[in-house]
């Protein structure tokens, strides 16, 4: 028995464990209850420990997972997968690599082991290794698991490990007495590529995401909606707002949940000494795109390269902005390319690349709120050792922090736990405290 759910985004007590989280009605007709495993079938297929709905989501059809767990099963939000009981075996073996390329990591198979006891893995899972706090939702028959998670000695932050192997095979789950070989450099991984930047990694621009892939996602995936309606697909989306908010990381990620070829270019770096270069910089770029597409193309600093024209004075600038209004009408691949680019300064933009059916909608990407910095505090306090830290008390006094500020701020109050334990511990010893 099975069923069809439609995915939906983890929220950040959840992401990184494991789990994804189904509503009962849906759990009875597939036969499990909170903490059983179950099978998730997308493009590709990949397992997890289930839990219950929150009280919101009670009645809704959807399956709600981490990034991780999407790029797994290959799917993204909005996408429907077949949810169905897994038939799971406890793990003898298992082989792990980072994902990280140049990365060697050197470290006791017994403390991964410790780490991951009672997560359920396949071979060529992505899976990560943070140090988790325990969720209020989670009931107690399910929070001994993360009991132990919590208390572990791998402080390291967050890690990406992929299954290398897993003895048995198919879907298996880690015990006690599963042996962890960790390898100690990265391994090539041909069907999947890594997740950069996932939904899950950016607080408090819920909207401002919502808004971003419904002009983005819908024309990369079904440009067929467009042509039934008889209407040209969007071209581009124009991220503005004060430097740190997060424009940059909307990008990638969207690029990166989309599955599509990403180019990012920084506005100066198109601009050269030579006399029709730049043009030439930025036609290569466009057809990279055509050629690869689906494909984005992101251009930061966009007015760097596309000032209002009657106020430069050099002819390149005005030349390269005829030239990017031209690559921008003359885009053929219908639906296929999308442009993003951003500013902090929209009103220093040529007014004819504002307008529409070039960069069709722009986006405001503001400070975030209360909420919003708490949800951008968590993410960057996910891999920390924390105890006893009051975010919400945090949140409320950080007015005016952008993104890029409360990321320092976590950084700060590491450096200042390190350089006060410095002195008394013993670097050649294996443990940190």
């Amino acid at each position: 028995m099975e069923v069809q759910l439609k995915v939906a985004g983890a929220r950040q007590e959840d992401v990184g464990r494991g789990v994804v989280r189904i509503d009962k009605k849906f759990q009875r007709k597939i036969n499990v209850v909170q903490g059983d495993v179950v099978e998730i079938i997308g493009n590709r297929e990949t397992a997890a420990l289930v839990i219950d709905a929150y009280p919101d989501d009670i009645g809704l059809d959807i399956i709600r997972m981490d990034g991780l767990i999407r790029k797994n099963a290959k799917t993204t939000m909005g996408e429907f997968v077949k949810v169905k009981k897994a038939d799971v075996k406890p793990a003898k073996n298992v082989a792990l690599a980072p994902t990280q390329r140049g990365m060697r990591i050197m470290i006791s198979g017994n403390v991964v082991s410790r780490n991951l006891r009672g997560r359920v893995l396949k071979k060529g899972d992505v899976i990560s290794l943070i140090s988790q706090r325990k969720d209020p939702f989670t009931e107690s028959i399910f929070s001994d698991l993360f009991d132990v998670i919590s208390g572990s000695p791998f402080g390291l932050g967050e890690i990406r490990f992929v299954v290398v192997n897993t003895s048995p095979s198919g879907v298996v789950q880690m015990t006690n007495l599963t042996k962890v070989d960790v390898l100690p450099e990265a391994v090539e991984i041909k069907e999947m590529e890594m997740p950069t930047v996932t939904y899950e990694d950016i607080g408090g621009l819920k909207r401002e995401i919502q808004k971003v892939r419904e002009m983005i996602e819908l024309p990369l995936k079904h440009p067929e909606l467009f042509d039934r309606l008889g209407i040209e697909p969007p071209k581009g989306v124009l991220l503005y707002g004060p430097p740190g908010t997060g424009k940059t990381l909307i990008a990638k990620a969207v690029a990166s949940e989309s599955n599509a070829h990403f180019i990012s270019i920084n506005g100066p770096e198109i601009m050269s000494k030579f006399y029709g270069q730049s043009e030439e910089n930025l036609r290569k770029i466009f057809d990279d795109a055509e050629k690869n597409a689906p494909s984005i193309i992101f251009i930061d600093e966009v007015d760097a390269i596309a000032p209002k024209r009657e106020e430069v004075t050099g002819e390149v600038e005005r030349r390269v902005v005829a030239q990017l209004l031209a690559l921008m009408d003359g885009l053929k691949t219908r639906g296929k390319v999308i442009v993003i680019s951003a500013t902090n300064r929209p009103e220093a933009l040529d007014p004819a690349l504002r307008r529409p059916g070039r960069f069709d909608r722009e986006v405001e990407i503001g400070v975030a709120t209360k909420s919003g910095r708490k949800e951008i505090l968590q993410i960057h306090t996910r891999g920390m050792p924390l105890e006893n830290v009051d975010l919400d008390h945090l949140a409320s006094i950080t007015y005016g922090f952008v993104g890029a500020d409360l990321e320092a701020l976590c950084k700060e109050a590491a450096m200042n736990s390190l350089r006060r334990i410095l002195p008394e511990i013993n670097l050649e010893e294996e443990k940190i405290p």
